[in-house]
């Protein structure tokens, strides 16, 4: 790393050491509050992919390919640990290369992070991987094998837990890794490495390296390669679905979201505004799983939308290194001017700024875009079907729970949601009737022993828990002979 102002990398991990790249092209990383750069790597190649999957292929052949899942347990222990050593220099390199406050990285996403690795640890000291049956004449073994070589693909929005949601059950299930971080959020990634270095994961267990859509989709469609997971835009999911398969190989899709928080007349206003803020404006609204879209009956949409616009009012926009910042920026130029294409939709289309709907003052550089609150949102309108991926937020009113569950269900999307209430028993029945992978009561999101993935367009898959692990085993069935 190097000691100037401009963090830079120069090199790849690849079978378990620093790799130099194949060609002398970089990416810069800009910082989105300061439009200045702040770091630089190596823009891979498909040659690089070539060497990153070839050491992950030679790994899958030598003896990380017959390790025990007990054995897997101890390199994921230490990787955790090594990980946690370095947490606060994730977090510093994550605000510095996406823009998420700084109140929030640790809790959110880096803390996780580090729970999620021990997680997986903790469930490969008990996997069995044979499992004897009886059938009416003989018995057979089912045998769980790991699927190969997987390519993992992140995004920018969370790099972080998003690598760990596919490096821990990967690595539990005996997989090896070729994981592409984005352009746009590199760096923290160089920790990752720098974690397995230290704590002895074997040579070509875990390769990173970083690229652009083109050598990513070379990974895709690599023919050494035995699975991908892939978190990010439904555009790009369905490509990678496409290719995948016409090449029949399986892939788990974490794709985008249009969440609906269902607020019950029986909900406390100031818990449920509290929790709102989390479920609405994480890292600035740019999470799949937000909830954009705020349902609340008629008879306490005026109470509640006046109580929900002073709070967003009140949240400091500004310098995520700042803790007392509520709202960072947009991570890229693009992307502040897709939320505010949206802003001006939405105006077109009829509905109300209640509150924000321009940028911030104060602010002349970096990519910001004030926390936003529509009113008068008909359901069908685009900024109520269409994810936005910023801190725009539509309230839309609605008649009875049946025509609240119609609203939630309404979209392309069914990634999270959530219902707030104090009769927790009928939240929980009311759950049933949302068509979504994952729903919180009075909360939000979701936790790493809970499956977590979306149905319709929101992807395919899950992952996180038990079944997260699931995803990367093929299953052998060996048919002993029949009783004598």
């Amino acid at each position: 790393m190097s000691a100037s102002s401009v963090v830079t990398f120069d090199e790849f991990f690849i079978g378990g050491n620093w790799a130099a790249p194949s060609t002398t092209e970089r990416m810069e990383v800009i910082s989105p509050h300061s439009e200045e750069v702040v770091g630089s790597v190596p823009a891979g190649a498909p040659e690089d992919i070539d060497a990153a999957v070839a050491a992950a292929r030679t790994a899958m052949a030598g003896e990380w390919g017959r390790t025990t899942p007990q054995e897997r347990a101890e390199v994921l222990g230490r990787l955790a640990t090594e990980y946690g050593k370095r947490r606060e220099r994730i977090a510093e390199l994550q605000v510095l290369e996406m823009g998420c406050p700084v109140s929030q990285i640790r809790p959110v996403m880096v803390d996780p992070a580090v729970a999620g690795l021990e997680y997986y640890a903790r469930m490969a000291e008990t996997f069995e991987s044979e499992e004897y049956r009886q059938g009416p004449t003989q018995q057979s073994i089912v045998r769980s094998k790991p699927v190969g070589v997987v390519g993992a693909i992140i995004p920018w929005n969370g790099p972080t837990y998003l690598s760990v949601m596919k490096i821990g059950p990967a690595l539990a299930a005996g997989c090896a890794v070729v994981l592409k971080p984005a352009p746009e959020s590199p760096l923290d990634s160089y920790l990752m490495a720098e974690s397995a270095i230290a704590a002895g994961v074997p040579d070509g267990v875990l390769n990173i390296v970083a690229a652009g859509r083109e050598t990513g989709e070379h990974l895709v469609t690599h023919p050494d390669v035995d699975k991908i997971a892939f978190t990010g835009s439904v555009l790009a999911g369905r490509r990678i679905g496409e290719l995948s398969g016409a090449r029949l190989r399986p892939v788990t899709l974490e794709l985008g979201g249009k969440s609906a928080a269902i607020i019950l007349d029986d909900a406390d206003l100031e818990s449920t505004l509290a929790g709102l803020f989390v479920n609405c404006f994480i890292n600035s609204g740019q999470v799949c799983a937000v909830d954009s879209r705020v349902l609340v009956s008629k008879a306490r949409v005026q109470e509640f939308t006046e109580a929900f616009v002073e709070m967003v009012r009140s949240l400091p926009v500004g310098d995520p290194n700042d803790p007392k910042t509520a709202i960072g920026p947009m991570v890229a130029s693009r992307q502040r001017d897709r939320v505010e294409g949206y802003i001006k939709i939405g105006v077109d289309e009829g509905a109300k700024i209640a509150t924000g709907g321009g940028r911030p003052s104060g602010l002349p550089k970096g990519w910001y875009v004030e926390p936003t609150v529509f009113t008068g949102v008909a359901p069908t309108m685009r900024i109520a079907q269409e994810e936005i991926f910023g801190p725009v937020i539509s309230i839309i009113p609605y008649e009875d729970e049946d025509d609240a569950v119609a609203i939630a269900n309404s979209t392309d999307y069914g990634l999270a949601g959530s219902i707030w209430t104090s009769d927790i028993d009928h939240a929980i029945t009311l759950s049933s009737r949302v068509e979504t992978g994952t729903i919180a009561i009075n909360g939000f999101g979701c936790q790493m022993v809970s499956p977590f993935g979306g149905v319709k367009s929101s992807g395919l898959g899950r992952e996180m828990g038990p079944e997260g692990l699931n995803a990367y085993i093929e299953l052998q069935s060996v048919l002993l002979p029949p009783a004598q």
